[in-house]
């Protein structure tokens, strides 16, 4: 009886961690996401008020991002962000950080044409080892000696959440075409593969 009583509260007792971490680990990073946010612009406000009013900073932020988010929609905003990124690349430091950084954040927009193009699966980073990344370009590459052809996709792999990884070159027979949409594809790597369906098929188109 006291074995059963036992078994039972630790079975709850684990339903109800499984289910509190996920919250608890949001919250904090909602928390740190608001504090970090609101301190960048929460310490101007304070020098301009003299005192400290929580929230301001990160209220503005988000107002910032929508203003930017309109001004870059129209004919003039457009004209000002490429009057600030040639501004840009023209410093020898910043062109390479910010094109890099500018390419692989375009990357994840399924409006732009230089965005990802399929979810995949290759054999690497060694044979009978497989993992999930994104096709990023194709490529014909001519050998001189022969005159052959050979079609070689470029396939970014994240090894850190997203935003770091490896660009690996495979040929065509080597790509597993998956039919998971890029969104999904996304989804899958942010969880650890957990998002993932159960049955994965292929798909060409």
């Amino acid at each position: 009886m006291v074995t059963s009583i036992r078994a039972t509260l630790k079975r709850k007792f684990l339903a109800g961690l499984i289910v509190s971490i996920p919250a608890v680990i949001t919250i904090l990073v909602i928390v740190w996401f608001f504090e970090f946010v609101d301190g960048i612009l929460g310490t101007v406000y304070n020098k301009m008020l003299g005192y400290n009013v929580p929230g301001l900073g990160f209220i503005s932020a988000i107002f910032l991002i929508f203003l930017i988010g309109i001004i870059s929609t129209n004919v003039f905003g457009k004209k000002l962000i490429e009057f600030f990124e040639k501004a840009v690349v023209r410093i020898p430091v910043f062109k390479g950080i910010y094109t890099a950084v500018k390419q692989l954040v375009d990357g994840f927009s399924p409006e732009n044409k230089g965005s990802f193009k399929r979810f995949v699966i290759v054999e690497y980073p060694r044979a009978g080892s497989y993992s999930f990344g994104f096709l990023t370009k194709e490529w014909t590459v001519k050998t001189d000696r022969d005159g052959r052809e050979s079609y070689l996709r470029a396939v970014y792999i994240p090894t850190n959440h997203l935003y770091f990884g490896d660009i690996v070159l495979f040929r065509d027979s080597e790509v597993f075409y998956t039919d998971i949409p890029i969104e999904e594809g996304i989804k899958t790597i942010l969880s650890g593969g957990i998002a993932a369906p159960s049955r994965i098929s292929e798909s060409k188109e």
